[in-house]
């Protein structure tokens, strides 16, 4: 009975020992790895300037935002009501108009050739219509519908235009003021919360922040075991008494600090130029791009010891990154897609880190509201992790 306390204490000796021996192997992977990402100055730059460059790119060109749709008007007999109609259009910033014939025909073709994507077409007896109020004052709007998404924007747009035009029209037959019978008896305020300017920005630079992490850190993690193979010094490591967890970890070390890095950095550019909010706490955003990286990066390294060369292991992660972005609802809403591929986008580490970014970011959300999806991240770092050292030989047979 008196031995147990001195044997417990040898051993967590002994433990301490070992811990220690495997935190500066560890170390000293990262170091080496370090050194190598210093001297090339293409994976570099790679890393560190191309992520912001995109940001910066990438934040102002995806957009769910019409602006300047193309309108070709077809005006039968204009009349100043159709020209006020037309300015409507004109003056609201969402349209341009490009042509104007008493036809329908020019405006055809200038749908076909894409010279317009809209056409808004006023019939004989525009003005009377509005004039007299008997029956409906009818337009006619036809719109490309080639990229659906963008059709039901321009549509949207076109109703409330067209909605404002005859609430104005109405207000001046009844002499400045809407009639009584034309008065709704039901009210409708609609109020944007978390983001009222309805600024595409705050929805979509976090997805893109997210989306660029993973894509740099998948890519060159992928590119890191293959290109110990190719020029020869993975035999060099094999040798050594260096274990397959102390050899996973230092590698994906440095990528995990950079990637991190570049996160913080992204974030930054994100407030101060986009004027993205930040609501919720920086902490529970870190804490949950933790553990992200790890398995981000822990993909491409599983990619890595599978492949022979960098160009395999390049075209391999281009596959899964491919899958995790168009899944990912970064651009398209996972409720639109069909249920199987729903069940599947849950297997998505993309999916669940931008939930996270945009619920802790625009909402202000806390831990309790966004713990499933930082439990998923847990778990798919655990087993991706697990896998790439399961993967990874100590031998060149």
């Amino acid at each position: 009975m008196g031995a147990a306390p001195g044997a417990r204490g040898e051993w967590l000796a002994r433990t301490r020992a070992r811990l220690g021996a495997s935190l500066r192997v560890v170390l000293a992977l990262a170091r080496k790895e370090v050194v190598q990402i210093v001297r090339d100055r293409a994976t570099l730059v790679q890393l560190v300037v191309i992520p912001v460059v995109q940001l910066l790119v990438l934040a102002n060109a995806a957009s769910f935002e019409v602006r300047g749709a193309r309108v070709f008007v077809v005006d039968e007999a204009p009349s100043p009501a159709s020209r006020a109609l037309v300015a409507r259009f004109a003056g609201s910033g969402y349209f341009r108009v490009v042509g104007w014939a008493p036809s329908a025909a020019p405006a055809d073709e200038a749908l076909l050739d894409r010279r317009a994507s809209v056409i808004l077409r006023v019939p004989r007896g525009f003005d009377e219509a509005l004039a007299v109020g008997d029956g409906p004052a009818r337009v006619q709007l036809v719109v490309d519908a080639e990229d659906g998404a963008a059709a039901a924007v321009v549509q949207a747009y076109a109703a409330q235009v067209l909605a404002a035009y005859g609430a104005g029209a109405a207000a001046s037959k009844a002499g400045g003021a809407a009639a009584p019978a034309a008065t709704p008896r039901i009210e409708v305020r609609a109020r944007g919360w978390y983001n009222p300017a309805l600024d595409y920005h705050v929805y979509m630079v976090p997805g893109i922040l997210v989306s660029l992490v993973t894509i740099v850190g998948t890519l060159v993690a992928a590119q890191s075991i293959a290109r110990e193979r190719e020029i020869g010094t993975i035999e060099q490591l094999n040798v050594t008494p260096v274990g397959k967890y102390e050899f996973i970890a230092g590698k994906l070390l440095p990528f995990w600090l950079l990637a991190m890095a570049e996160l913080a950095v992204g974030l930054a550019i994100a407030h101060l130029v986009f004027d993205v909010p930040v609501r919720g706490s920086l902490a529970l955003v870190f804490g949950a791009a933790a553990l992200y990286l790890v398995a981000a990066l822990g993909v491409g390294l599983l990619v890595s010891t599978t492949a022979e060369t960098q160009q395999q292991a390049q075209f391999v992660s281009f596959f899964v990154l491919v899958v995790y972005l168009l899944m990912s609802g970064l651009f398209t809403p996972v409720d639109s897609m069909p249920r199987w591929a729903q069940w599947l986008a849950e297997l998505n580490p993309v999916k669940h880190f931008v939930g996270v970014m945009r619920a802790v970011l625009v909402k202000g959300a806390g831990a309790a509201e966004v713990a499933r999806p930082v439990a998923v991240l847990a778990a798919y770092a655990a087993v991706v992790c697990t896998l790439a050292v399961r993967r990874y030989r100590k031998t060149t047979a």
